[in-house]
Parts: structure tokens; sequence; C-alpha cells
């Protein structure tokens, strides 16, 4: 049976609308690959991810070499390590445990063989728990401490059984300071010579002009610390 004028019309109508299609998208494909190229362009830059023979992503490990975290307001603190695997360009940032959450102190950036170096100038006085972090790869480093000078003395014998001004009972084990202002309770750090302890404020005093704190008997030999003289503090 022949086909029918209306059937080879249809026909006809069909293929030409193919041809119109095909010529449509070729025509937008260098459009589309210059979009591509646009998109690309304007996307983050960063180090591509060390993957496993597999094409599994490594994790990122820190290793710290070196680190000064014990120093006096206005001297400089650092640290130093390496981020494995090694890559350049890839953000290392150090952070201090504040008020319930981990905040930037200072930030830098690998080089090709995954080395960092952290140094900032320390101002503000006190003692917080740090960390380095990359990613979501971090590792606590200790505590930075950050020290003022100040003159101390100390008391214990002659004065066991006393009550302490902020509770409790004076005895040749008790750690802590006496201070006049600070709150009861209140966390410091001292430093003398190579030797430093984490106290509270147990206690009121010293009375003597010149003296801000009285070490207890138990905290000045943790320290080696005797008679009247400075040490470093937190607060």
């Amino acid at each position: 049976m022949r086909p029918t004028t209306l059937t080879l019309r249809a026909r006809r109508a069909a293929l030409a609308l193919a041809a119109l299609s095909t010529i449509a998208a070729v025509a937008a494909l260098p459009a589309a690959m210059a979009q591509t190229e646009n998109a690309r362009a304007q996307a983050p830059q960063g180090p591509t991810p060390a993957t496993t023979a597999t094409g599994v992503p490594v994790a990122p490990r820190l290793v710290v070499r070196a680190r000064r975290l014990d120093v006096v307001a206005g001297s400089r603190a650092h640290v130093r390590g390496r981020v494995i695997p090694a890559g350049a360009g890839r953000r290392v940032s150090l952070q201090r445990r504040s008020g319930g959450r981990w905040r930037p102190i200072d930030r830098a950036t690998t080089d090709a063989r995954g080395r960092f170096a952290i140094a900032f100038r320390a101002h503000r006085l006190g003692s917080a728990r740090v960390r380095v972090r990359t990613g979501a790869a971090h590792r606590g480093i200790g505590r930075l401490n950050v020290y003022r000078h100040a003159m101390v003395s100390w008391y214990g014998p002659g004065l066991y059984g006393n009550r302490l001004g902020c509770g409790g009972t004076l005895t040749p084990g008790t750690l802590g300071v006496a201070n006049k202002t600070l709150p009861c309770g209140t966390k410091l750090t001292l430093r003398h010579g190579s030797r430093h302890v984490r106290v509270r404020v147990v206690d009121r005093g010293p009375y003597v002009a010149g003296r801000e704190f009285d070490l207890t008997s138990a905290t000045r030999q943790r320290l080696g610390f005797a008679g009247v003289g400075t040490v470093l503090v937190t607060r």
C-alpha cells in the first residue's frame, strides 16, 4: 500500500523538527562550556585532598614539633608543626577554650612539606586550654599561660587549724592563695622558675603593704619558693 500524501507530510515535518533541535543543541554547546568554565574559575581554590590508591580521602593528622605557651604578657608565644599528608595551602588555626567554645587566636597556612608556624604576641592575662586545628582534625597542646609579675609571701606554721576566709580549715596540705580582692574560688596559675601550679583563692590577705598574694605552705613547696619575692601569676 502506498503512503498517503498526509503521512508523507507528517514524516517530513518530524525530520525537519529533529534537524532544528540538533542545530539548536550544537549552537548552545559553546555557551554551556563557557558557563562551566566560569563556575570552575569562581569555585574556592585550595589544596587537593590526599587520597589512597583506591581514591578514598585521607584524614589529615597534626604533629606539633615545638611550642612556647608559658609567656609574660607582651611576649611572643609560638607553635610549630606539620600536617600529614603534606600539602601546601592548608589552613591551620590556633584556638583557645573560652566560655565553653573554641575561639581562634591566630592562624597560618602550610608550605609544600606540610609545615606550619604560628607566632603571636600574647597580651591577655590568663590560663586556657589551647589546640591546633585544620579542617575537622584537631589536637590539644596544653594550656596557654600569660603571666605578670606579682610580689608574694607565704604563711602556714602556727596558723594550722584556723578558718580560711573562703571556708574550710587551713592545714599543711592546703593548696591555694590568699588575696584581698579576687573572688573566692578564682583559679590562677603561679610560676616560679621552671615550676608551676594551678590553684584557687582560698583565703583573704595578705595585709602587708606591697604584697598581692599569700601562698599556703603546700603551694610554696610545690613552687620551690621561699621567703618574700616575685612570682609569675595569670591574674
